[in-house]
């Protein structure tokens, strides 16, 4: 997937400004502060925010977006908010063993710690089974330990996968190509 001249503004203020990238297969890690513009290019490439300009070249259509907020279905239990995106309960029970939840798996969110809620987001992303996987923070509020055992999970998929993160120490776990973004 190639990116051309990307352009984003939100009124005055321009937060693309002719972003330019391509992307394979593997990790890309955006390394950036806030405010940089790495969720509204995971959101741009996701097809939720039209560009100003610019041109988005060999866009999967089968694309799986983790946002930063855990956006699970509260009235759902932990493995029915995977088994959502698949309808393969087989696969959900596995995908929630890999983010060590199993024993949760009849829990809903508003009992679940905020790392909790982020890996069932994250099995729930991975289930979707896209061409393209976009993460926005997945990692927040987890551990380094917790982390490094996640990490595989991602290093095994053949798909690109875009992942936007803060911290330097998760960077080096996750591996994979990082790209700095600059202001604008």
């Amino acid at each position: 997937m190639k990116i051309r001249d990307l352009c984003v503004s939100f009124g005055d203020k321009k937060v693309l400004d002719h972003f330019t990238a391509e992307f394979g297969p593997g990790i890309t890690l955006l390394k950036a502060p806030s405010g940089y513009g790495k969720t509204t290019l995971l959101h741009t490439i996701a097809g939720l925010i039209i560009p100003d300009s610019g041109e988005i070249i060999g866009r999967p259509e089968k694309i799986s977006l983790m946002f930063q907020d855990d956006r699970l279905f509260p009235w759902l239990t932990a493995l029915q908010n995977i088994k959502a995106v698949c309808d393969d309960e087989a696969l959900s029970r596995r995908l929630l063993e890999a983010v060590e939840l199993s024993e949760e798996e009849k829990s809903k969110p508003a009992s679940l710690s905020g790392g909790m809620r982020r890996r069932i987001a994250f099995a729930r992303a991975l289930a979707y089974q896209a061409d393209l996987l976009l993460l926005d923070e997945p990692f927040k509020g987890m551990d380094l330990a917790l982390i490094e055992r996640l990490a595989p999970l991602l290093q095994n998929l053949t798909i690109p996968v875009i992942l936007s993160s803060h911290s330097p120490e998760e960077q080096e776990v996750i591996g994979g190509r990082i790209l700095e973004m600059d202001k604008g």
